[in-house]
Protein backbone atom coordinates (compact mmCIF):
# COMPACT_ATOMS: atom_id res chain seq x y z
CA UNK A 1 0.00 0.00 0.00
CA UNK A 2 1.53 3.80 -0.96
CA UNK A 3 1.84 5.79 2.26
CA UNK A 4 0.56 9.45 2.37
CA UNK A 5 3.28 10.72 2.02
CA UNK A 6 4.43 8.88 -1.36
CA UNK A 7 0.97 9.29 -2.71
CA UNK A 8 1.63 13.40 -2.19
CA UNK A 9 4.74 13.22 -3.25
CA UNK A 10 3.37 11.84 -6.60
CA UNK A 11 0.52 14.13 -7.15
CA UNK A 12 1.47 17.55 -9.09
CA UNK A 13 0.73 20.28 -7.03
CA UNK A 14 -0.43 23.60 -8.36
CA UNK A 15 2.85 25.22 -8.71
CA UNK A 16 3.94 21.90 -10.55
CA UNK A 17 0.55 21.88 -13.06
CA UNK A 18 1.27 25.80 -13.41
CA UNK A 19 4.49 25.38 -14.66
CA UNK A 20 3.46 22.43 -16.85
CA UNK A 21 0.96 24.78 -18.99
CA UNK A 22 2.43 26.40 -21.99
CA UNK A 23 2.05 30.30 -22.87
CA UNK A 24 -0.65 30.72 -25.39
CA UNK A 25 0.24 32.66 -28.24
CA UNK A 26 -1.33 36.42 -27.90
CA UNK A 27 -1.76 36.38 -24.77
CA UNK A 28 0.17 38.86 -22.20
CA UNK A 29 0.05 40.33 -19.10
CA UNK A 30 -1.30 43.55 -20.75
CA UNK A 31 -4.02 41.41 -22.43
CA UNK A 32 -5.16 39.75 -19.11
CA UNK A 33 -5.65 42.90 -16.63
CA UNK A 34 -7.93 44.65 -19.86
CA UNK A 35 -10.16 41.54 -20.23
CA UNK A 36 -10.09 41.31 -16.53
CA UNK A 37 -11.04 44.76 -16.26
CA UNK A 38 -13.60 44.67 -19.51
CA UNK A 39 -15.24 41.23 -17.48
CA UNK A 40 -15.98 43.28 -14.03
CA UNK A 41 -17.09 46.74 -16.36
CA UNK A 42 -19.64 44.75 -17.80
CA UNK A 43 -20.36 41.79 -15.43
CA UNK A 44 -19.23 43.11 -11.65
CA UNK A 45 -17.13 41.96 -9.07
CA UNK A 46 -19.18 39.25 -7.49
CA UNK A 47 -19.26 37.43 -11.00
CA UNK A 48 -15.76 37.51 -11.82
CA UNK A 49 -13.11 34.65 -11.12
CA UNK A 50 -10.50 33.44 -12.61
CA UNK A 51 -12.25 30.45 -14.55
CA UNK A 52 -14.66 32.39 -16.44
CA UNK A 53 -11.83 35.16 -17.49
CA UNK A 54 -10.11 31.92 -18.83
CA UNK A 55 -13.07 31.00 -20.65
CA UNK A 56 -13.23 34.83 -22.11
CA UNK A 57 -9.68 34.46 -23.33
CA UNK A 58 -10.34 31.10 -24.46
CA UNK A 59 -7.28 29.86 -22.82
CA UNK A 60 -7.20 27.03 -19.87
CA UNK A 61 -6.65 29.09 -16.34
CA UNK A 62 -3.65 27.56 -15.63
CA UNK A 63 -2.22 29.69 -18.70
CA UNK A 64 -2.94 33.16 -16.99
CA UNK A 65 -0.74 32.15 -13.93
CA UNK A 66 2.41 32.34 -16.44
CA UNK A 67 1.78 36.10 -16.07
CA UNK A 68 0.11 36.72 -12.84
CA UNK A 69 1.01 35.86 -9.67
CA UNK A 70 -2.84 35.46 -8.18
CA UNK A 71 -6.00 36.74 -7.96
CA UNK A 72 -5.13 39.37 -5.90
CA UNK A 73 -2.78 40.65 -7.80
CA UNK A 74 -4.64 40.52 -10.84
CA UNK A 75 -7.41 42.74 -9.21
CA UNK A 76 -4.52 45.04 -7.70
CA UNK A 77 -3.31 45.45 -11.57
CA UNK A 78 -7.21 45.73 -12.35
CA UNK A 79 -7.34 48.94 -9.82
CA UNK A 80 -3.88 50.44 -11.75
CA UNK A 81 -5.47 50.11 -15.13
CA UNK A 82 -8.61 51.64 -14.09
CA UNK A 83 -6.94 54.60 -12.06
CA UNK A 84 -4.70 55.05 -15.07
CA UNK A 85 -5.30 58.68 -16.27
CA UNK A 86 -5.06 59.84 -12.60
CA UNK A 87 -2.35 62.71 -13.07
CA UNK A 88 0.91 62.82 -11.25
CA UNK A 89 1.69 66.35 -9.98
CA UNK A 90 3.80 69.04 -11.70
CA UNK A 91 6.38 70.70 -10.33
CA UNK A 92 5.18 74.28 -11.12
CA UNK A 93 1.86 73.78 -10.52
CA UNK A 94 0.08 75.55 -7.44
CA UNK A 95 -0.91 72.72 -5.04
CA UNK A 96 -4.56 74.14 -4.92
CA UNK A 97 -4.59 73.39 -8.79
CA UNK A 98 -3.23 70.08 -8.44
CA UNK A 99 -6.08 68.90 -5.81
CA UNK A 100 -8.96 70.43 -8.39
CA UNK A 101 -7.70 68.20 -11.13
CA UNK A 102 -6.84 65.36 -8.94
CA UNK A 103 -9.81 65.04 -7.32
CA UNK A 104 -11.82 65.34 -10.83
CA UNK A 105 -9.32 62.65 -12.73
CA UNK A 106 -10.05 60.18 -9.91
CA UNK A 107 -13.81 60.55 -9.98
CA UNK A 108 -14.13 60.35 -13.99
CA UNK A 109 -11.72 57.49 -13.69
CA UNK A 110 -13.71 55.57 -11.42
CA UNK A 111 -16.87 56.58 -12.90
CA UNK A 112 -15.54 55.03 -16.26
CA UNK A 113 -15.48 51.64 -14.16
CA UNK A 114 -17.65 51.71 -10.87
CA UNK A 115 -17.41 48.27 -10.80
CA UNK A 116 -14.07 48.54 -9.26
CA UNK A 117 -15.50 51.43 -6.79
CA UNK A 118 -15.38 48.18 -4.10
CA UNK A 119 -11.55 47.32 -5.03
CA UNK A 120 -10.16 50.86 -4.88
CA UNK A 121 -10.33 50.77 -0.81
CA UNK A 122 -9.10 47.71 -0.44
CA UNK A 123 -5.97 47.75 -2.94
CA UNK A 124 -4.87 50.81 -1.46
CA UNK A 125 -4.27 48.79 2.16
CA UNK A 126 -3.31 45.70 0.78
CA UNK A 127 -0.02 47.98 -1.01
CA UNK A 128 -0.56 45.54 -3.46
CA UNK A 129 0.17 47.90 -6.18
CA UNK A 130 1.93 51.25 -4.90
CA UNK A 131 2.43 53.88 -7.55
CA UNK A 132 5.60 55.53 -6.29
CA UNK A 133 5.72 58.04 -9.02
CA UNK A 134 2.00 59.30 -8.09
CA UNK A 135 3.21 59.57 -4.16
CA UNK A 136 6.42 61.17 -4.73
CA UNK A 137 4.57 63.82 -6.75
CA UNK A 138 1.58 64.58 -4.16
CA UNK A 139 4.30 64.39 -1.62
CA UNK A 140 6.61 66.67 -3.39
CA UNK A 141 4.03 69.35 -4.53
CA UNK A 142 2.48 69.43 -0.57
CA UNK A 143 6.20 69.95 0.65
CA UNK A 144 6.53 72.80 -1.97
CA UNK A 145 3.35 74.38 -0.37
CA UNK A 146 4.90 73.98 3.42
CA UNK A 147 3.16 71.15 4.60
CA UNK A 148 6.15 69.61 7.14
CA UNK A 149 6.27 66.76 9.81
CA UNK A 150 2.75 65.93 11.40
CA UNK A 151 1.21 68.58 8.77
CA UNK A 152 2.50 67.21 5.67
CA UNK A 153 1.81 63.70 6.79
CA UNK A 154 -2.23 65.09 7.90
CA UNK A 155 -2.38 66.51 4.72
CA UNK A 156 -1.44 62.95 2.59
CA UNK A 157 -3.56 61.00 4.55
CA UNK A 158 -6.77 63.44 4.47
CA UNK A 159 -6.09 63.96 0.64
CA UNK A 160 -5.86 59.83 0.34
CA UNK A 161 -8.97 58.92 2.49
CA UNK A 162 -10.78 61.54 0.85
CA UNK A 163 -10.01 60.64 -3.13
CA UNK A 164 -11.38 56.75 -2.34
CA UNK A 165 -14.12 57.88 0.79
CA UNK A 166 -16.97 60.32 -1.67
CA UNK A 167 -16.24 58.26 -5.00
CA UNK A 168 -16.11 54.90 -3.45
CA UNK A 169 -19.83 56.04 -1.80
CA UNK A 170 -20.91 57.62 -4.96
CA UNK A 171 -20.41 54.89 -7.10
CA UNK A 172 -21.24 51.86 -5.07
CA UNK A 173 -23.74 49.86 -6.28
CA UNK A 174 -27.38 49.37 -5.11
CA UNK A 175 -28.80 46.10 -4.72
CA UNK A 176 -29.26 44.05 -7.57
CA UNK A 177 -31.22 41.48 -6.32
CA UNK A 178 -35.25 42.53 -6.61
CA UNK A 179 -33.67 46.06 -7.37
CA UNK A 180 -37.19 47.37 -8.76
CA UNK A 181 -38.57 46.26 -5.41
CA UNK A 182 -36.07 47.83 -3.54
CA UNK A 183 -36.58 50.67 -5.14
CA UNK A 184 -40.11 51.41 -4.75
CA UNK A 185 -39.30 50.48 -0.93
CA UNK A 186 -36.98 52.95 -0.39
CA UNK A 187 -38.60 55.65 -2.37
CA UNK A 188 -41.72 55.16 -0.27
CA UNK A 189 -40.35 55.17 3.03
CA UNK A 190 -38.67 58.52 2.13
CA UNK A 191 -41.93 59.93 1.57
CA UNK A 192 -43.20 58.57 4.86
CA UNK A 193 -40.86 60.80 6.85
CA UNK A 194 -42.77 62.03 10.09
CA UNK A 195 -42.41 65.81 9.96
CA UNK A 196 -43.15 65.91 13.64
CA UNK A 197 -40.70 63.92 14.10
CA UNK A 198 -37.88 64.04 12.20
CA UNK A 199 -38.59 68.22 10.68
CA UNK A 200 -35.62 69.02 9.07
CA UNK A 201 -35.02 65.97 7.35
CA UNK A 202 -38.77 66.08 5.95
CA UNK A 203 -38.31 69.81 5.59
CA UNK A 204 -35.18 69.39 2.84
CA UNK A 205 -36.57 65.83 1.66
CA UNK A 206 -37.08 67.16 -2.00
CA UNK A 207 -33.50 68.49 -1.89
CA UNK A 208 -32.01 65.14 0.00
CA UNK A 209 -33.71 62.49 -2.11
CA UNK A 210 -31.54 60.46 -4.38
CA UNK A 211 -29.06 63.18 -3.87
CA UNK A 212 -27.43 62.62 -0.66
CA UNK A 213 -25.69 59.15 0.84
CA UNK A 214 -28.07 56.80 2.50
CA UNK A 215 -31.46 58.87 1.15
CA UNK A 216 -30.59 57.10 -2.22
CA UNK A 217 -32.00 54.36 -4.63
CA UNK A 218 -29.60 55.30 -7.42
CA UNK A 219 -25.72 54.96 -8.19
CA UNK A 220 -23.42 57.66 -8.90
CA UNK A 221 -23.48 56.13 -12.33
CA UNK A 222 -27.08 56.85 -13.12
CA UNK A 223 -27.15 59.92 -10.45
CA UNK A 224 -23.86 61.36 -10.08
CA UNK A 225 -23.46 64.07 -7.18
CA UNK A 226 -21.91 66.71 -9.04
CA UNK A 227 -22.43 69.49 -6.80
CA UNK A 228 -22.00 67.35 -3.86
CA UNK A 229 -18.10 66.71 -4.83
CA UNK A 230 -17.54 70.39 -5.87
CA UNK A 231 -18.71 71.39 -2.72
CA UNK A 232 -16.70 68.49 -1.31
CA UNK A 233 -12.96 69.39 -2.94
CA UNK A 234 -13.60 72.77 -1.94
CA UNK A 235 -13.85 71.73 1.59
CA UNK A 236 -11.41 69.74 1.10
CA UNK A 237 -8.67 72.36 0.00
CA UNK A 238 -10.00 75.20 2.42
CA UNK A 239 -9.84 72.85 5.31
CA UNK A 240 -5.60 72.21 4.44
CA UNK A 241 -5.32 75.99 3.93
CA UNK A 242 -6.35 76.42 7.23
CA UNK A 243 -4.15 73.76 8.47
CA UNK A 244 -1.37 75.17 6.41
CA UNK A 245 -1.89 78.31 7.65
CA UNK A 246 -2.24 77.06 11.27
CA UNK A 247 1.40 75.48 11.51
CA UNK A 248 2.79 78.34 9.69
CA UNK A 249 1.24 80.63 12.94
CA UNK A 250 2.84 78.14 15.52
CA UNK A 251 6.34 77.66 13.46
CA UNK A 252 6.68 81.58 14.13
CA UNK A 253 5.59 81.70 17.80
Amino acid sequence: MTSKAATRAQTPTRAHRRKAASPSPGLSKEVIIAAALAQIDEEGLEAFSLRTLAKRLTVFPTAIYWYVANRSRMLADVVALALGRVPTAPKDAAWQDYLRTLFKAYREAVRAHPNVAPLVGYQLVANASVDLVFLEGLLGILSRAGFVGESLVGAYNTIIAALVGFVTQEFARVPTESAAQWRQDMQARLGQIDPIQFPVLAANMELLANRAFILRWESGADAPLDRSFEIFVAAQISGLESLLASSAQAAES
